[in-house]
């Protein structure tokens, strides 16, 4: 696995360390979990953004929701 060095501010060091403590490499398990979702969130929003401009039919525009409400 690759590394990343990524400089934080010491407040949202401080936050990130109260849901996440270093200990035990949690933080970077959180930082991982939080960039994954950062990046599954966009890639819905670009695919999400496509489907409006050309969708499959006039009405299958509409009925494209957020990810969340995907699984029903």
């Amino acid at each position: 696995m690759a590394q990343v060095l990524i400089h934080f501010d010491e407040i949202t060091l401080k936050a990130i360390d109260r849901y996440a403590p270093a200990a035990k490499r949690k933080r970077a398990e959180f930082i991982r979990h939080a960039v994954k979702e950062a990046i599954a969130r966009l890639e819905a929003a670009k695919m999400r953004e496509a489907y409006l401009q050309q969708p499959d039919s006039p009405d299958g525009s509409e009925a494209w929701d957020l990810p969340e409400d995907w699984n029903g």
